[in-house]
């Protein structure tokens, strides 16, 4: 099974120097629907939604300059004030990383998803390029796709199962503002038979 797994994703056991995220498990199980038609038989295809706060509210929150501001700096600047939930656990701390990841494309092929227990997990893209959200409820449930919009990004609430970083376009820098901590705070999962995102 051959699906693109971005430096950034964890795949083997990490220490407590590292960034956090340390490895616990990969878990088993089975996916959702199938489908067929140009993709070949029983290809499980999924088309991307706008990103909006109703559509992702189980998820996480949007990060964008929209909705009700306040002018700071002598009135030239807009503060949109506390837009995420941050959770880091009593045991962690905020932290803010660079994360540079592989471009990729549609039609997207993936068969991993993955959890922080212990802590959100919020990804600000440094360019105004749109990236690609991959979310489910749980890993029996079918997965979800969003394509973001120029400006928008996103936050995690703790222990939401999600796809990797997933620019669509060079170069892939995200701020990141994630648990950093001692304790295990990473889950995988991988479905047996890979999804694939394609265009509308």
């Amino acid at each position: 099974m051959s699906t693109a797994t971005p430096a950034c994703a964890a795949l083997a056991p990490l220490g407590p120097a590292d960034d956090g995220h340390l490895f616990t498990k990969i878990l088993g199980g089975t996916g959702g629907q199938s489908a067929t038609g140009p993709y070949g038989p029983a290809m499980r295809l999924i088309i991307p939604a706008p990103l909006t706060a109703a559509s992702f509210a189980p998820f996480g929150d949007i990060l964008d300059a929209t909705g009700p501001y306040r002018l700071i700096n002598a009135g030239l600047c807009q503060r949109h004030h506390d837009r995420a939930r941050l959770d880091f656990g009593p045991e962690g701390r905020a932290g803010i990383s660079i994360f540079n990841a592989v471009p990729r494309s549609l039609p997207y092929s993936f068969d991993l998803i993955e959890r922080h227990p212990e802590g959100s997990q919020a990804f600000i893209p440094m360019t105004s390029a749109p990236f690609l959200i991959i979310v489910a409820a749980s890993p029996e449930a079918a997965p979800l796709a969003f394509l973001s919009s120029p400006g928008q990004g996103i936050n995690l609430h703790r222990g939401t199962w999600h796809g990797v970083l997933t620019p669509l376009s060079a170069p892939g820098l995200f701020t990141v503002i994630d648990r950093i901590g001692e304790t295990p705070n990473l889950e995988e999962f991988r479905y047996p038979t890979p999804w694939t995102v394609i265009a509308a």
